[in-house]
């Protein structure tokens, strides 16, 4: 069913002594209102993905069929794309299952990123693998995961971390990772105010926690079950987990993100790695796509990118008369999209959007069946779904006009018009 790889052999494989959980319940609130109804891992992106998608396109590509997928804030989009769009062959013991928060340990959902794996330990005794692969589901990149679990194996880790190198000067944003010249974890710092210890052999770059965790099943048990006892504890990973392990000597070592390939990689594309945690930095993440040469390839044969596929029809373009024409540039348009003589330029439109007669829409991410009505001039938006635009409208040229009408504005200058709008 899927075009398979390893790197460093080129053959197609099966990854059987790891078990992956993608911690997909968080709520997203910096990117409110896309999370108003929705978890950030189910929010749109590039026009026909969700940000899931990547982290799932990542293991599968990478060999691993054995996904667990951990819900919890305003699933049911997120629960439906899963659904419909990642069946896999329980034939072959392959699934991508979900996992909806259950109170199984008590009466609280999940109260930091460790204890939501705790509260799911039960999937770990089950399919009792040599590994469990802790990843996060809402960040935009490419990785060969199997890359990063042979380093686990070489090293005889307990525990790794991805880590990606930053500008010492950004250190303050991150949490940052201090290794020592075997690229050992020596320290953990959350948004340190002090300049942070340097990557061995560059004193201009630092290390940033990517929140994707590699352990050996054992460690991880135990550790879980020593940080539940804990009762102030706020039972988070990079919060309490980590720094116990590191106090009682574990092995824990630190996967350079920079060196990881997959087939097909561009030059742009190594090390590339996007938190969209932010409106502004969601906008840009899909902005950048539509460069002629893009740092992310959406388009590569050989890493695909797979997504819920819908039965639409293709986009249409249609009118040329005089003024009245229907036209695209420097744009993503999906499928069932039909540009009805208006005019879009720098935009990402999800599947059946119309854009009607005289309209002018710039540097704008329109998602699921948006109708924009004629004479409308859109400029740096984002419109959420199913919200129709109605004739001679202006959105995102004025500020406080645009509050004015409810609408989030982003500290960069974004309008963003929420689902259920009513203009």
């Amino acid at each position: 069913m899927y075009n398979l790889y390893k790197v460093d052999k080129g053959d197609v494989m099966s990854i059987d002594d790891a078990l992956v959980m993608i911690l997909a319940g968080g709520e997203g609130k910096r990117l409110l209102p896309l999370t108003k109804d929705r978890a950030k891992p189910a929010v749109p992106f590039g026009g026909r993905y969700r940000i899931i998608d990547f982290v799932l396109n990542n293991f599968i590509n990478s060999g691993f069929f054995k996904i667990k997928v951990l819900t919890q804030y305003k699933s049911d989009s997120l629960n439906k794309h899963i659904t419909r769009g990642w069946a896999l062959s329980p034939f072959l013991n392959q699934y991508v299952d979900l996992a909806p928060a259950q109170m199984r340990t008590g009466q609280d959902w999940y109260r930091g990123t460790a204890d939501a794996i705790y509260q799911n330990v039960f999937h770990i005794t089950d399919e009792d693998p040599d590994y469990v692969c802790i990843f996060g589901g809402d960040h935009i990149y490419k990785m060969d995961v199997s890359q990063m679990l042979d380093f686990h194996k070489d090293k005889n880790s307990d525990l790794t971390i991805s880590a990606i190198p930053i500008p010492i000067e950004e250190a303050s944003e991150f949490g940052i990772i201090e290794v020592d010249e075997n690229w050992k974890l020596v320290n953990f710092v959350e948004k340190p105010k002090e300049k942070p210890r340097s990557i061995p052999g560059n004193p201009n770059m630092c290390l940033a926690s990517m929140g994707n965790y590699i352990f050996n099943k054992d460690v991880l048990l135990s550790a879980l079950e020593k940080d539940e006892s804990f009762e102030n504890s706020n039972h988070d990973f990079g919060k309490n987990v980590i720094p116990m392990l590191l106090n009682d000597g574990k092995n824990i070592y630190i996967y350079n993100f920079s060196t990881n390939e997959f087939p097909g990689i561009t030059d742009t594309e190594r090390g590339y790695w996007r938190d969209v945690g932010s409106i502004d930095a969601y906008w840009q993440a899909n902005m950048d796509l539509l460069s002629a040469n893009p740092e992310l390839n959406l388009y590569s044969k050989d890493w695909p990118l797979r997504s819920f596929n819908y039965n639409y029809p293709p986009a249409k373009f249609i009118w040329q008369e005089g003024d009245r024409v229907g036209m695209a540039t420097n744009s993503m348009v999906s499928e069932g999209c039909i540009v009805s003589g208006g005019s879009i330029s720098r935009c990402i439109l999800s599947p059946k959007v119309r854009i009607n007669s005289y309209s002018q829409v710039y540097e704008s991410i329109l998602m699921e069946n948006v109708s924009v009505g004629r004479y409308a001039k859109i400029r740096r938006a984002i419109i959420d779904k199913n919200v129709v635009i109605p004739p001679n409208i202006r959105i995102g040229y004025d500020r406080a006009e645009d509050e004015k009408r409810g609408f989030h504005v982003s500290p960069g200058g974004v309008t963003v018009v929420p689902k259920g709008s009513i203009l």
